[in-house]
């Protein structure tokens, strides 16, 4: 696997109407980030974007991006409500209720 890719895929909802779209990997994260529209930055996007830029140039591991895309996406109303976080509080539950 490329080491820039994720284990499984963000999996997001721009908006309500619109389909569920995957980012696969960093390169693509980083697409998505920087054509976030100007103006709606703020603290966790600037983590989420510095983290990818990171993973991209070997400093972070690619984990700690996908990381902080998801907490991005989240906090932003963008998470797809289908999307299960590897490790998530969430997930582990629905683990042991299945």
């Amino acid at each position: 696997m490329d080491r820039l890719q994720f284990a499984v895929p963000v999996r997001i909802r721009t908006s309500p109407d619109s389909p569920v779209e995957e980012i696969y990997g960093v390169e693509q994260a980083l697409d998505f980030l920087q054509n976030w529209p100007v103006g709606r930055e703020g603290p966790v996007f600037q983590a989420a974007l510095d983290a990818c830029f990171g993973a991209s140039v070997d400093i972070i591991p690619t984990d700690d991006a996908f990381r902080a895309l998801t907490a991005f996406c989240r906090i932003s109303g963008l998470l797809a409500r289908d999307m299960i976080v590897p490790g998530s509080p969430e997930n582990e539950t629905m683990q042991k209720l299945g």
